[in-house]
């Protein structure tokens, strides 16, 4: 009798069953529109606006209620997070300059967004990595030019598993007064992160690399920062990515945020 052996948790987890628990109301009874104006929706709402703040906590960003801009918001994966980190700077700091930095052992969603970025006119700078897969923070302090925009630099290689100085790497580029993202999907969950402590500008994360459903992610925006929308079309997560939200999904990413960063040092 043949029997599956599965150890490729860093493509993709199964959805725990504590997580998709808290989802099936949402797919069965919960139904309602977020974004609707009547009590039904209002619950939907209410579940997302939880799932961020479970997500906030987990990175230790401020868990942000009411109408004031939050600084998680949610997308349909990593992938979209990257794209719109790495496009929205582009975009909103080309009068500054057209210089991003990152590395040569970054995952397709930074490194094909970047080759796109290059035929508009950017110069990019793709970091070498030493026999140990690391990033020297002297090369990318050596790197940053007056016009650097923008330094991507992911928190765990999806491949060899480097952990990258992250906090070491963002404070040079906050020194710099340059914009740090860390594409962190293989690293929430497993390693502590503290995107105020850290020097994080921005963060993308997805639920899927933590036993959470496929389908949906989230970038954290700094407070204070603000990039062009990436996907237009409605007002929802404040107006900053239209389309409406997947609810089950979001209220599953938020549990499983949790449950990720509960134990972190025993796992």
């Amino acid at each position: 009798m043949s029997r599956l052996v599965y150890a490729d948790n860093a493509a993709t987890t199964k959805t725990d069953s504590k997580v998709l628990d808290v989802m099936m109301p949402f797919l069965t009874e919960n139904y309602g529109n977020p974004s609707s104006i009547y009590k039904f929706g209002g619950k939907s709402r209410a579940a997302i606006e939880d799932a961020r703040a479970k997500i906030a906590t987990a990175i230790g960003a401020d868990v942000i209620t009411g109408d004031r801009t939050p600084e998680i918001f949610f997308t349909s994966g990593a992938t979209e997070s990257d794209n719109w980190a790495v496009f929205g700077v582009a975009e909103k700091f080309k009068n500054k300059g057209k210089h991003i930095i990152s590395t040569k052992i970054e995952h397709h969603a930074i490194l094909h967004s970047l080759e796109v970025l290059e035929k508009r006119g950017y110069e990019i700078t793709l970091l070498d990595v030493d026999e140990d897969g690391l990033i020297s923070p002297s090369d990318l302090d050596k790197a940053i030019r007056k016009d650097t925009i923008l330094v991507t630099i992911m928190y765990a290689n999806n491949e060899i598993g480097t952990i990258q100085p992250i906090p070491e790497l963002a404070k040079i580029a906050k020194a710099h007064g340059v914009i740090f993202h860390t594409d962190a999907v293989q690293a929430v969950g497993l390693v502590e992160i503290d995107v105020k402590a850290q020097n994080i500008d921005m963060l993308s994360m997805s639920a899927h690399k933590i036993y959470g459903p496929k389908g949906v992610g989230a970038l954290y925006i700094r407070k204070g920062l603000s990039v062009p929308n990436f996907i237009y079309g409605g007002a929802q997560e404040k107006a900053r990515r239209g389309g409406t939200e997947n609810l089950a999904s979001i209220v599953g990413f938020g549990e499983a945020a949790k449950l990720a960063t509960e134990n972190i040092e025993e796992k």
